[in-house]
């Protein structure tokens, strides 16, 4: 290129020279922008409404329940992240969700995938910290870290199909069973994240139900 203006402001004009043919072509920064600005917005997923949040006091008895289900229970380890996946269900319009812990609290957020769903099964990964399972994600995103909760050692970078519902943060789960529900934004998978990777030396035991509403 000869020559070539950088565009200042809006509604500036680029002009490029060719070495070999001379032509000149013109360029609109405002309509480029504008272009690209629209591709942009359109693969951003659309915004989700917040969840209904409320807490309960029955602990031994919510406890005593879990412990007797299958996978009522389980234990986050130090330093790990479990996310349990939960697909939006036909026959649902609703998801739930109750947990408590014994003795420590726990991190936990609520993030949708806008994906098509291929099976109903509730599946769970389990991480050494959300930063090595976002790495595991493909085309990710800054900027879903939540800049209260200054004790999370983790930070959220999500794709840019992933909705955030409810961001991570430490939740009193050892005295109060924590619970919630959201309505279905359309067809997905909820991702639940239990996130312990700010303890460096506490293992937690997680009690917790899933379960739709229609």
């Amino acid at each position: 290129l000869t020559s070539y203006h950088i565009p200042q402001g809006v509604g500036d004009i680029v002009m490029i020279q060719s070495d070999h043919t001379g032509a000149v072509d013109i360029l609109s920064a405002e309509l480029e922008t504008a272009d690209l600005l629209g591709e942009q917005r359109k693969a951003q997923p659309p915004p989700l409404a917040a969840p209904t949040m409320w807490t309960t006091e029955k602990m031994k008895e919510f406890k005593a329940k879990m412990g007797k289900e299958r996978n009522g229970r389980m234990v986050v380890k130090r330093g790990e992240v479990v996310t349990v996946r939960v697909p939006t269900h036909p026959d649902g319009k609703c998801i739930c969700w109750e947990f408590a812990t014994d003795d420590y609290d726990i991190g936990f957020g609520v993030y949708f995938d806008w994906t098509t769903v291929t099976s109903t099964a509730i599946t769970v990964q389990v991480s050494d910290s959300s930063d090595e399972e976002d790495e595991e994600e493909d085309e990710e995103i800054e900027g879903l870290s939540p800049a209260g909760d200054v004790e999370r050692g983790s930070k959220s970078c999500l794709r840019s199909h992933y909705g955030e519902i409810m961001p991570v943060y430490r939740r009193n789960s050892h005295r109060e069973v924590q619970a919630g529900s959201h309505q279905y934004p359309g067809e997905g998978v909820y991702l639940l994240k239990f996130d312990n990777s700010y303890s460096l030396l506490r293992n937690k035991t997680l009690f917790f139900h899933v379960y739709y509403t229609s």
